[in-house]
């Protein structure tokens, strides 16, 4: 009586807590770190601007966790992931991903890149997940949790599984295959599986889809101490990309779907932004019971292969983005309404006008007779021909890598257990760019088009000063070519004790990483630092964690954990410009995180829930761009230091079973994401030695960390009848979605000359806060039995029931700017998909 007393006093606490907080953080927020005293404070919104180039890379692993038996997580992962929820508010970084035990994690930018095995859902089901700061037996584990892939041919149900799928999302049609022997007499298991994903078209034009995937596992049992396995998968992936666009251009064009990127040829879509991706992996593993209860396991894999994205360059020519700003309707509001008003009836009326031309790329090419004096840097090589103005390149980032791991668990006496570990990584990804089409060209040259406009030398605007003027055709390299090697050592170690009313553990780690740039050319800006291997940079760190259980009850408990670590800065922005030569950000230093929460739990036959208060703060941040700058007129490298962030809120979860065959589930979610410091930022230019500024302050301090919903809420019901067949409901509601702030405009700088009755005081301070919004979605399922060996279901899912195609999930401030004209270059805006269904027939046995 007292503990039930005494937990649900706890409960309270902690939501009256947390509303106490939200009604300061919501109602009254803390002003954006402005840098001036006398002035006004301006409400906070933000936004992030992550150039969506981290959209394949940093993906919302939440809805991956599909196997966690929290309620919290596994209904964030599925109803909240369309909205790019993400979970505390973390980036990928945050959570470690192993298979068999080994991280598959990219050592350069931290991400699980989930990709590599799409397409394999039979296989991946078998997984662990931890989410936060917790005890694990696999790794140190990372703030945002761990999770563990069991793909050992032993793990996979026996039997065979076939299932179509019909969907009018990314893809539109899924063919999957599957078997298991399970484990045999003989000690032997073996597991096969293999899917095809396609479309013509996705939901967005000009989306096409080709993917397949591949898995194959051998397991033997040698003894009862030894079992060796052996796994190996892929994922080739073909896929059209869908751009975003500014809000002028989806109302031209009639559609929040409206994408930039293709074009018509011949009467086909062809779309210029592709990615190809297929990295195979090919993982050993050995499995040791020495004696009961002691486990040994030791894996060692190999991984490698292409990830490439394709996209439109240009030389002495215009630019062929049908929505750059000079060509949009209102470029000319001002200074010509006659061609203001024709060119919008043209956007709205001609679909042509609003994508690509590549009728007239082809033509550009074709009437570009050119001779190249000197070509390839033979003296006196002259060779004529149309010298491509336009071409599809393919942008390359192909790793090789070679990993592994080794755990050891031994339970000791007094309910006592210990793990032990480490791991070795060693990662070499090739940088480089090639030529994928000449567009009816002859040739391209390789020189760097910005260095030949602003420099008066021919040798400076040479990408390859060993070959210059070098012609290259298709499959050529060009532009940029280099190796970015990572090496990762480490070691942890974890303890755990019971006793009847208290469960702790405590865990500690230590890890050494090195990496450096490799050049494979000497490039005309930096002669010197472009070839050859560059400095090794080397970064020593440790982590600790400790948590406990108080078992209030059999089924009440209070939980808490805590953590501090350091972890290196990501090679992939530590650079100022990798791709010519081997400068880094000054002052480069190791992150430090710490972080804590405390949670109540309860397991009741019909009730399930926890409740959760977490506060994580992340310093010493490094954040790196490349853009154009209209002040400067050229590429610059836009790099911060000292960026820190602090994520803090709240976490309630309740699952009850209301009858025998209803069930309801209710999560809430209640985050407050925001940057805590004011970096330093440094202005280069990216295609000479030139510093346009250094040690300029940011004020960034108290904007909102952007790019998801930091408060969404979700109310379902679901209905399990007796006669094997289920349906259900939920509503789904986001809140406080912004955008990144553009650091530039945060600046001393930005607002000079300027005081706060200006327009452009606000509109250069000010971050945008899109709209609340909400989703339902529905779901129903049914199986067969069929002479009690035949099994056979059928499961359909419907997202965004209600068609909300005005639910605006992302977007971002463009760098690009003009501080006398914020509107001039007015943000970019992702939509999420409107109604959209996924139905799939299964047949096993």
């Amino acid at each position: 009586m007292t503990r039930t007393l005494l937990a649900t006093t706890l409960c309270g606490a902690l939501v009256l807590g947390v509303n106490a907080q939200s009604d300061t953080t919501l109602v009254a927020p803390a002003p954006p770190d402005t840098g001036q005293v006398n002035r006004p404070q301006l409400p906070v919104f933000t936004i992030t601007s992550d150039d969506l180039d981290s959209e394949l890379g940093s993906q919302d692993i939440s809805g991956l966790l599909q196997s966690s038996r929290d309620v919290f997580t596994a209904v964030a992962g599925f109803n909240f992931g369309s909205a790019r929820f993400r979970i505390r508010g973390y980036d990928s970084e945050n959570t470690l991903v192993t298979i068999n035990g080994v991280l598959v994690n990219d050592l350069e930018t931290g991400w699980a890149q989930w990709s590599s095995w799409a397409g394999l859902n039979d296989v991946t089901r078998s997984m662990q997940v931890h989410t936060g700061v917790a005890a694990t037996r696999y790794n140190f584990g990372g703030i945002g949790g761990s999770t563990d892939l069991n793909v050992r041919a032993s793990s996979l149900r026996k039997g065979i599984r076939v299932s179509y799928a019909s969907a009018n999302r990314a893809y539109r049609n899924r063919l999957m295959v599957t078997g298991s022997t399970g484990m045999m007499k003989n000690g032997w298991a073996f597991s096969f599986s293999g899917s095809r994903r396609w479309a013509e078209e996705g939901y967005v034009d000009g989306t096409s889809f080709n993917a397949y995937a591949y898995y194959l596992s051998a397991e033997h049992r040698i003894n009862e101490k030894h079992t060796i396995s052996f796994s190996g998968f892929g994922a080739p992936i073909v896929q059209g990309r869908a751009g975003v666009a500014v809000q002028e251009a989806y109302d031209l064009a009639g559609t929040n779907y409206y994408n930039p990127n293709w074009g018509y040829q011949d009467g086909v879509k062809r779309n210029a932004r592709m990615t190809f991706d297929h990295k195979p992996l090919f993982m050993a593993s050995h499995y040791y019971k020495p004696s009961e209860g002691v486990q040994w396991n030791t894996s060692l894999f190999y991984t490698f292969g292409r990830d490439g994205s394709s996209g439109l360059n240009w030389f002495d020519a215009k630019d062929p983005r049908a929505d750059y700003y000079r060509y949009l309707p209102s470029y000319y509001e001002d200074t010509d309404p006659a061609l203001f008003a024709q060119r919008q009836e043209l956007w709205r009326s001609n679909e042509n006008a609003r994508q690509i031309d590549w009728d007239q790329l082809y033509f550009a090419n074709g009437k570009n007779l050119y001779t190249v004096e000197n070509a390839n840097g033979i003296l006196g090589n002259s060779v004529t021909g149309n010298r491509s103005k336009y071409i599809v390149e393919e942008q390359r980032a192909d790793p090789n890598r070679v990993g592994l791991n080794s755990v050891y668990d031994k339970p000791l006496s007094n309910d006592r257990h210990l793990t032990v570990g480490g791991s070795f990584n060693l990662q070499r990804t090739h940088y480089f760019n090639t030529v994928s089409d000449l567009l009816g060209g002859d040739y391209w040259v390789d020189i760097d088009q910005f260095a030949d406009r602003d420099f008066n030398d021919t040798l400076i605007s040479q990408n390859d000063l060993d070959r210059p003027n070098r012609l290259v055709e298709v499959g050529d390299v060009f532009g940029w070519d280099y190796h970015m090697n990572t090496r990762l050592v480490n070691v942890f170690g974890q303890f755990e004790k019971k006793w009847q009313q208290v469960e702790v553990y405590a865990g500690a780690s230590i890890a050494q990483t090195s990496f450096w740039r490799e050049g494979n050319v000497r490039n005309g800006r930096f002669p010197e630092t472009s070839k050859g291997k560059g400095d090794v940079h080397s970064f020593l760190n440790i982590g600790i964690k400790g948590g406990g259980l108080y078992k209030l009850s059999g089924r009440q408990f209070i939980a808490a954990n805590a953590a501090f670590l350091s972890r290196p800065p990501a090679t992939n922005v530590s650079y100022l410009s990798p791709r010519i030569h081997d400068g880094t950000i000054s002052g480069l230093t190791s992150e430090k995180v710490y972080t804590g929460d405390i949670g109540y739990v309860v397991r009741f036959p019909r009730l399930k829930g926890r409740a959760t208060l977490y506060y994580t703060k992340i310093y010493d941040q490094l954040w790196s761009r490349s853009f154009y700058h209209d002040e400067y007129l050229t590429i610059v490298n836009y790099n911060m230091t000292g960026v820190d962030q602090i994520n803090r809120g709240l976490e309630l979860g309740v699952e009850a079973n209301l009858t025998s065959t209803w069930q309801m589930t209710a999560v809430y979610a209640q985050g407050d994401y925001r940057y805590a410091s004011r970096p330093t930022a440094t202005i280069t230019r990216n295609n000479s030695p030139e510093i346009f500024a250094e040690e300029r302050t940011i004020y960034w301090k108290n904007y909102k960390v952007g790019g998801m919903p930091q408060t969404a809420a979700s109310l379902g019901f679901r209905y399990n009848s007796p006669k094997f067949w289920f349906a259900g409901v939920n509503a789904n509601w986001f809140g406080d979605i912004y955008l990144d702030p553009n650091p530039d405009r945060r600046t001393e700088q930005a607002v000079d000359n300027l005081v706060t009755s200006d327009p452009q005081w606000n509109a250069l301070l000010v971050q945008e806060k899109l709209e609340n919004n909400m989703t339902v979605d529905a779901f129903a399922g049914k199986s067969w039995m069929i002479q009690r060996k035949y099994r056979v279901a059928f499961n359909l899912s419907v997202s965004n029931v209600l068609n909300n195609k005005d639910f605006k999930v992302g977007g971002f401030e463009q760098l690009r700017y003009d501080r006398m004209d914020v509107d001039r270059f007015p943000p970019k805006y992702s939509y999420l998909f409107g109604r959209n269904y996924f139905a799939m027939l299964t047949f096993s046995f």
